[in-house]
């Protein structure tokens, strides 16, 4: 495929987090670009406002005429999120006009530029984020295709404006093994856990899509691999040369050191066996966000940044929206929300709350992602959601699956040990929140939780409120 023989692009699937980014870049460069998502959402909106055309039927006689000016001129690219049974795709494929997984363009692109690909079943995002923030923030001539919406610049996507070659950063995405369509020089693994049994069936396949990925790598490339990922992945990755380990108490390899927790923010040290850069402060809290920031640390040094570049790009890093972003941090009411839907992610987020605000009740309202994931991992949930002292667990999102027999959130109750546990529906939320009067509450899960985001703010503002008043 040609991308210059392309003067039209249309998205089967466009409001999502990976297909927006991608569709925002095509617009940046002159095409003409439309697309078509279920639902509306805050990012369709975002798109339209940007004079990107969405539609929400999924009927092709509701397709502009003008698509089809010149047949052999239009591209589809087209998400998995959308089924193939999809009337929309149905008439693409018969009418014979080419249809690419975004997977397949993003690796077209990443060809044609030095590019950092960034993978891991959780840490990705923030992880390349970060990443593109001090790269951006040094002047350095960067395009990132991020999977959530960065705080600094309220897009997934950043683009390159000198005539410099672009480092292109890319979310290297494990599902349906989208990142194996990638040409990266350099590498970043932040965890590699079981996750997407749908798609691999069991934890040996998706190691072996890692180790895939990595032997993408090209021959002089560079791999930033967390000791524990590496571990995993065993010794067909281990012994390959340009290979450089992080952790956050690794021995030995690039880890960190001094590690503080302070409320809004944790303050360490940097160390790789060749320098040490003190009193970096992150301002997005975490354990797991110190060891992120590890890795971006490290691809920063590799491109030249000083050490006074790393530590202002740092301190001004604000975040992706819902990775462990903090909506209200009052003494005794503190509220966060978190995209975390595996039970690693749950447990890195909530035990960096918990030494953040010691002595707090912590109250966790989750909604699961999916039936097989819940299915799958019921007792890794169990086992996480029960670092808090409180949880009200939300029906299942089910994304694209259907019910099974069975598996619902009640299943997750038995194991929780927890003073509070209870399934609640989302209408009776706040009224329960108002018994359990939340001290240090957590919003968490991948579905549709984040709509509940603004009206969970306003309440827990409220709350503060009349407390204050004595009301």
């Amino acid at each position: 495929m040609n991308l210059k023989e392309i003067h039209s692009v249309f998205f089967l699937g466009i409001g999502g987090i990976g297909m927006s980014a991608l569709a925002r870049w095509f617009k940046h460069k002159g095409y003409a670009v439309s697309g078509y998502d279920r639902t509306a959402s805050p990012l369709t909106d975002e798109l339209q406002n940007e004079g990107i055309p969405v539609m929400f039927e999924d009927d092709s006689c509701k397709l502009p005429s003008s698509l089809f000016d010149n047949k052999e001129a239009l591209l589809v690219v087209w998400t998995p999120a959308v089924p193939r049974d999809s009337k929309l795709y149905q008439f693409f494929e018969r009418e014979e006009i080419q249809i690419k997984k975004r997977s397949e363009v993003l690796g077209l692109l990443s060809s044609e530029n030095y590019t950092v690909a960034v993978a891991g079943t959780h840490g990705k995002t923030t992880t390349s984020s970060m990443i593109a923030h001090l790269l951006k923030s040094a002047n350095k001539p960067v395009t990132a295709f991020l999977g959530g919406i960065t705080q600094n610049y309220q897009s997934n996507l950043l683009i390159n404006s000198s005539k410099d070659k672009t480092i292109m950063v890319v979310e290297a995405d494990e599902f349906d093994r989208s990142f194996l369509r990638l040409n990266p020089e350099m590498e970043i693994i932040t965890s590699v856990d079981p996750d997407h049994l749908d798609i691999y069936g069991d934890e040996s396949s998706i190691v072996e899509g890692f180790r895939q990925f990595v032997g993408l790598l090209k021959k002089k490339g560079k791999l930033f691999i967390q000791d524990k990922a590496l571990q995993r992945l065993g010794e067909p990755v281990a012994d390959k040369k340009g290979i450089s380990t992080y952790g956050l108490r690794a021995s030995t390899g690039i880890h960190a050191d001094n590690v503080k927790a302070k409320p809004g923010s944790f303050v360490f040290d940097y160390l790789d066996g060749k320098m040490q850069i003190k009193g970096l402060e992150l301002f997005i809290p975490g354990f797991h966000n110190v060891e992120n920031a590890l890795a971006a640390i490290a691809v920063a040094l590799h491109f030249e940044l000083t050490e006074e570049q790393i530590k202002t790009g740092l301190a001004s890093f604000r975040g992706v929206k819902r990775r462990f972003e903090i909506h209200l941090n009052e003494p005794r009411k503190v509220y966060v929300d978190d995209y975390a839907h595996h039970p690693e992610e749950i447990r890195a987020c909530l035990s960096s709350i918990r030494a953040m605000y010691p002595g707090l009740k912590l109250t966790v309202i989750f909604q699961p992602h999916l039936f097989t994931r819940t299915r799958d991992f019921a007792a890794g949930f169990s086992e996480s959601l029960s670092l808090a002292d409180q949880v009200l667990l939300l029906d299942i999102y089910p994304a694209r699956e259907l019910p099974i027999p069975g598996v619902n959130s009640e299943m997750l109750l038995e194991s929780i040990q927890a003073d509070t546990k209870m399934t609640v529906a989302k209408e009776k939320l706040f009224e329960v929140l108002r018994c359990l009067q939340p001290e240090v509450l957590v919003t968490m899960g991948a579905g549709d939780i984040d709509r509940l985001v603004p009206k969970v703010k306003i309440w827990i503002s409220e709350m503060s409120n009349s407390t204050e008043q004595g009301v």
